[in-house]
């Protein structure tokens, strides 16, 4: 495998720039991306050129961080990645297609399907370059299941006891939109934990989680 295209976006309002070399940061995303942040699943966006080929599709369509010659709805949860000689990135589910694909071409998030892209967050940093090759290594990092309401329920198992968890900071840390909040007081009743997770507005009686010790690559 080899990063064919690197890209980051610094801002949701900006335009995405191509990048010859990136740095990626241990814990935290790709430097100068917006969606670098030590508290998500979804760092560093990995789309195939499988995909851009079956759809026929202009560069860049699918707002990657880096394009792989690979089909990425081979790479599994917990896959282990070295981006060029420093650089380890651990796979954590795949990207759900949504509404910004249909912008890009109507209709396409339903024809991409699970074509979409992996997401993947950043375990060791270092410069990574168009070119690179990239290599699958031996064991596995977290693995994350697929179905977005079981990684809310997972996040919410984990969360440490007498502590609750805001319903904005729940979907940043099971790598979801804040757009789902309002469908998780049901998600969360229906999996017995009710209490856990509370809305912005509720009394601060209980001390929140800001998810610090949920990833296994956290200090």
């Amino acid at each position: 495998m080899k990063a064919c295209a690197i890209a980051v976006r610094p801002d949701h309002s900006l335009p995405w720039q191509r990048r010859q070399t990136v740095q990626a940061l241990a814990g935290a995303g790709l430097q100068g991306d917006v969606h670098a942040d030590p508290l998500s699943p979804r760092q560093v966006l990995l789309a195939g050129t499988p995909a851009y080929a079956s759809h026929a599709l202009p560069a860049g369509a699918l707002g990657e961080n880096l394009l792989l010659d690979v089909d990425t709805s081979a790479l599994s949860s917990g896959a282990l990645l070295a981006v060029g000689p420093q650089a380890v990135l651990a796979v954590s589910f795949q990207c759900e297609a949504c509404g910004y694909l249909d912008a890009q071409s109507p209709g396409l998030a339903k024809r991409i399907g699970m074509q979409r892209g992996a997401l993947a967050r950043v375990l060791r940093g270092g410069p990574i370059t168009e070119g690179d090759t990239v290599r699958l290594l031996p064991g596995s990092g977290q693995q994350w299941p697929e179905d977005w309401r079981e990684r809310v329920r997972m996040v919410l198992q984990r969360m440490p006891e007498g502590l609750v968890l805001e319903y904005a900071q729940l979907a940043r840390l099971a790598g979801v939109q804040t757009s789902y909040c309002r469908v998780m007081p049901r998600i969360v009743r229906e999996a017995g934990l009710a209490g856990k997770a509370v809305a912005k507005s509720a009394q601060p009686a209980t001390a929140r989680w800001n998810g610090k010790g949920l990833f296994e690559d956290q200090p």
